[in-house]
């Protein structure tokens, strides 16, 4: 197996764990909590970020439709994303939505890693600096999972399980 194909495979097993927490979450924890720790808000960070950094860079990210207006900014300049949270008075994106955004992010994955200078020798994201693309897509990667990994947790707490789940 290649390592474009691997990386394919393992983003995609990211975020089928990660719609999977969408899914199984109870309605009443999806907007509850301090504000940096709502499922909701966890779930998209891991979405939006998933999608920025498997960009050749942020000039060419491009806007999910689904989007609510209010954050149609958030989706034409990324950089606007400080400091990598949305802003307290964002509305919650609905579970439906939030799979909707997955799914889109799950679409694009084969260009976005298609596209990607895997050799390139820093990450194309303005906001870091000393590490190149391919390190920074396995960060990426990470970071996803470790999203994966809150968003289980929370629903450990209530005795709902999630399953690790294999590429398919």
């Amino acid at each position: 197996m290649d390592l474009r194909a691997a990386l394919k495979e393992q983003y995609r097993a990211g975020l089928r764990m990660l719609a999977e927490c969408v899914e199984k979450c109870p309605d009443d924890l999806w907007t509850a909590g301090e504000r940096s720790r709502q499922t909701w808000r966890i779930a998209f960070h891991a979405a939006f970020f998933t999608q920025l950094y498997l960009g050749a860079d942020e000039t060419v990210f491009e806007p999910w439709p689904g989007c609510h207006e209010s954050d149609r900014r958030l989706f034409t300049e990324p950089a606007y994303l400080e400091p990598y949270e949305l802003p307290e008075d964002t509305p919650p994106y609905a579970k439906a939505e939030m799979l909707a955004y997955i799914a889109f992010v799950d679409s694009r994955l084969d260009s976005l890693i298609d596209a990607l200078d895997l050799d390139r020798g820093d990450p194309g994201i303005s906001w870091y600096k000393d590490i190149g693309k391919l390190s920074f897509t396995l960060m990426n990667l990470r970071h996803t999972q470790g999203h994966v990994g809150q968003l289980s947790e929370l629903l450990m707490a209530r005795g709902i399980d999630t399953d690790w789940r294999p590429a398919d």
